[in-house]
């Protein structure tokens, strides 16, 4: 799969407040949105049955871990904060996933969206800690514990969210970029070999062909044996498209591309997708817990 490394594509541009563009994260922040809206709806419905089925009793499996998870790592007192966690991690796993259309750009491969999670999570942070405190005790708490500190502090305040920031866009891009990169190199060297074999005109390719189509047959005599079935469907596979080259029926198939790339892209956007949401959603838990004491602690500070 080809992966846009240039960065988001601008579709169209609103031309209102000076231009408004919409790019391929829009678009793609606007269909994880739309999908997590109905299928909300649409699992949300007839959860009082008496005989739940199978997608019911999943979903409400899920739910009842989430709950589980903000429980033991914000306290059961912020159990109210649940659907806001739901929201930030299943908006970024989906984010991450939708890359795997081929035609839909990551939207947690933009800086620009996680950052805006990123310095949302930061506003209710701030704002909790000056409606325990006060903005004065706000304020106050950048000069603890000596007045000196005040500018490491206020540089860790704006450290956090950044911080965040980076740590997940930069994960998701960086796979991207890697992906696109091998595939740029595999399809040139795809290109080169087919050339060559077609210059040898279409008795490689045949003999190509023929070869794996020999070892395939020779793999099903000796015990399926993978290596033997590797090669051959490689030599067969080769030498069919360096064949077609070479009587100008089909030229330029990128024969190396194909799944190497895709591995990666599932693992980058797959495995590290899933990894970078929950580690963007724990910290936003262990952070926003932070600034929501028990109030048992909130009294006794």
């Amino acid at each position: 799969m080809e992966l846009d490394v240039t960065g988001a594509f601008i579709y169209f541009t609103i031309p209102i407040f000076g231009g408004i563009p919409i790019t391929q994260t829009t678009v793609s922040s606007f269909l994880v949105t739309l999908f997590l809206v109905i299928a909300s709806i649409r699992l949300g419905k007839n959860l009082d049955k008496k005989h739940p089925g199978g997608l019911q009793v999943m979903v409400e499996k899920g739910v009842s871990m989430l709950y589980g998870m903000v429980a033991e790592t914000m306290g059961e007192h912020n159990l109210y904060w649940t659907p806001f966690i739901g929201t930030i991690f299943l908006s970024s796993i989906l984010g991450s996933f939708i890359g795997l259309t081929g035609f839909l750009r990551s939207s947690t491969a933009d800086l620009s969206c996680v950052m805006v999670w990123a310095l949302m999570v930061s506003v209710i942070i701030w704002y909790n800690n000056i409606h325990a405190n006060g903005f004065g005790g706000w304020l106050k708490g950048f000069t603890e514990p000596i007045v000196v500190m005040t500018p490491m502090n206020i540089i860790g305040e704006i450290a956090q969210p950044v911080s965040m920031a980076f740590r997940h866009f930069g994960n998701v891009a960086g796979g991207g970029v890697i992906t696109s990169i091998l595939y740029v190199a595999l399809s040139g060297a795809s290109a080169a070999l087919l050339r060559l074999i077609a210059s040898r005109g279409w008795i490689a390719g045949a003999v190509l062909l023929l070869l794996g189509a020999v070892l395939l047959i020779y793999n099903r005599q000796k015990a399926h044996k993978k290596r033997y079935l590797i090669l051959g469907l490689a030599c067969a596979i080769i030498g069919f498209f360096g064949l077609l080259q070479a009587l100008n029926i089909l030229s330029g198939v990128p024969v190396l591309a194909y799944g190497i790339p895709a591995l990666l892209s599932c693992y980058f956007d797959l495995f590290s997708g899933f990894v970078q949401a929950y580690v963007f959603t724990l910290l936003t838990m262990v952070y926003i817990g932070n600034s929501c004491p028990a109030p048992e602690t909130a009294s006794a500070q």
